[in-house]
């Protein structure tokens, strides 16, 4: 890792995880967490967990992605890859922000919606 001059943050090695395709089993859910926690475990900064191979996209998937954020145990996991339907699959069950985005309607994370003075209050 190096660094940059005053003000510039330090490069964060981002280490991947490949979930496999056309949708990864229960089974896989386990293995891909006991791997996650590995990596971690080995100095891992970051983890992207790339499901692009992912087609076949069903509750089994939201299951290890769920699983695997867990596992995270809040350090970073980004997710990338994902398709129309893995998109809409996670929205209709309401967990979207497994992929880092805000929901329709919602501000994204760590976004406070503005408040104008004289606003009344709610």
């Amino acid at each position: 890792m190096s660094s940059g001059g005053p003000g510039s943050h330090p490069c964060v090695e981002i280490t991947r995880l490949v979930l496999p395709g056309p949708a990864p089993t229960r089974r896989d859910a386990a293995l891909l967490c006991a791997r996650l926690t590995q990596l971690y475990e080995d100095g891992a900064d970051a983890v992207e967990c790339d499901v692009g191979a992912v087609t076949a996209p069903d509750l089994a998937l939201v299951e290890a992605l769920a699983r695997l954020r867990l596992a995270a145990r809040g350090r970073p996991l980004r997710v990338v890859g994902a398709s129309p339907a893995l998109r809409a699959l996670l929205g209709l069950v309401g967990l979207l922000q497994l992929l880092g985005e805000a929901e329709e309607g919602e501000p994204a994370g760590g976004v406070q919606e503005g408040v104008q003075s004289g606003d009344p209050p709610v």
